[in-house]
């Protein structure tokens, strides 16, 4: 019997838009699932199966017809087997939709949380890099009262040059049965804070001699500062600048020649407000300050002072709480450096500080080795002479410019 009657017409229509309306559902819940990277879950497959069986179904020979107006009639045999098949798709449908909704929107919720996450983790490292940048603006900030200092201290000795003759050598500079101290710094309160501190808790103060060394600018603004605030008790000052000493030059101290360098320059200088926001794990090691060679000092101890026995290095940024003479009486076992442990994890490690992935480095340092700070530490020169640790220091120093973009240049790191 033919399909002419309207209510069978009726229900052929009803039926293929329940077809029509589950196969865009599907398609939707597909696409959510390929947005969660689902691509290879069961349920992506079966939904896909699903939307290719319902296209399948209006692509039945003689469907597309029936349901147009001027379309011939469909065998009844044909309309019972064709609702049949769609009513069991549209279940099917309906029972993965329902089983794997609660699923979907949990897994939405996952992937807003992780995108939240992100967010956070964003302002977080930003703001990270925004405190390093801040800490070390405050680290170089003075009070109004001491802004333009050393400017100050010049016009003093321009004032009064017979007051600030330079006296004549000290020869307890040169005496290695005194307690002897290298401080470099081109900060005048810093050096005055580390000397007095130490002076105010030295037992016997007579006995400590300072070698103080700063750059040609503010070689005289030093000298006018102990001048004027000379050292209780007895303590001894010895002020040069960098020039002074004759041997630093580009010919013998390979570092003299990198700091020079256009590409170190740029390493430190250029784009500096965006490598502040962009790299704040590395901010520490492109200060400029590692442009003076007043950071580089250290390495020349024994030749900056080679009738010294021991010397003991403090930064500027430390205040001594007691007397140290003890350090001197420490028994090092012939080795060069006596230094503060720091290490503890991951920190103060060599991994944290040079590039690994470079065979030379990976050949000749351990990742795991410890590292050191240089606010204290005591050194024994004639250990330091006897196994050449300068001449190590320029090799090193010889294979910066190679490895350049290998190596983070702090050439305390390297040696």
């Amino acid at each position: 019997m033919a399909l002419q009657s309207d209510p069978l017409k009726t229900r052929l229509d009803l039926i293929h838009k329940q077809a029509i309306d589950h196969l865009t559902l599907v398609n939707a819940y597909a696409a959510y699932a390929r947005k969660l990277k689902l691509d290879a879950s069961k349920q992506l497959k079966l939904f896909e199966d699903l939307a290719i069986n319902f296209s399948d179904l209006q692509s039945k020979p003689g469907l597309k017809s029936a349901v147009s107006d001027n379309g011939n009639a469909l065998e009844e045999d044909s309309f019972r087997q064709l609702e049949k098949e769609v009513k069991d798709k549209v279940k099917t449908a309906r029972m993965m939709i329902v089983e794997s909704k609660e699923s979907y929107d949990t897994q939405l919720k996952i992937q807003k949380l992780k995108d939240t996450i992100f967010a956070v983790q964003e302002q977080l490292t930003k703001a990270k890099k925004n405190g390093a940048v801040a800490s070390l603006i405050s680290a170089k900030s003075v009070p109004k009262s001491l802004h333009c200092l050393a400017m100050r201290l010049v016009g003093e000795r321009i004032s009064n040059p017979e007051k600030y003759k330079d006296a004549p050598p000290d020869p307890a500079a040169e005496d290695p049965t005194l307690y002897h101290y290298a401080i470099f710094s081109d900060n005048v309160i810093a050096v005055s804070v580390v000397v007095r501190s130490v002076v105010m808790n030295a037992e016997e103060p007579w006995k400590h001699v300072f070698h103080v060394v700063t750059d040609r600018m503010n070689l005289a603004a030093m000298k006018v500062w102990f001048k004027m605030r000379p050292l209780d008790r007895g303590a001894h000052v010895e002020i040069k600048s960098v020039e002074d000493f004759k041997f630093l030059n580009s010919s013998y101290a390979p570092v003299l020649r990198q700091l020079e360098s256009a590409k170190l320059q740029k390493f430190y200088f250029e784009n500096q407000a965006e490598n502040a926001t962009k790299d704040s794990h590395n901010l520490k090691f492109k200060n400029p300050k590692y442009l003076s060679m007043l950071n580089h000092l250290r390495f020349y101890l024994p030749e900056m002072y080679p009738k010294l026995n021991k010397i003991l290095f403090l930064d500027d940024d430390v205040v001594v709480q007691k007397d140290v003479t003890g350090l001197w009486k420490i028994n090092l076992d012939g080795k060069v450096n006596g230094a503060v442990e720091t290490c503890f994890g991951s920190f103060h490690r060599y991994g944290q500080y040079l590039n690994f992935s470079h065979p030379l480095i990976k050949e000749n340092f351990n990742p795991s080795a410890c590292a050191w700070a240089f606010g204290m530490n005591i050194f024994d020169l004639n250990a330091w002479r006897r196994e050449k640790c300068t001449d190590q220091y320029h090799y090193w120093q010889n294979l910066v410019s190679p490895l350049f973009n290998y190596v983070m240049y702090d050439s305390s790191l390297v040696t």
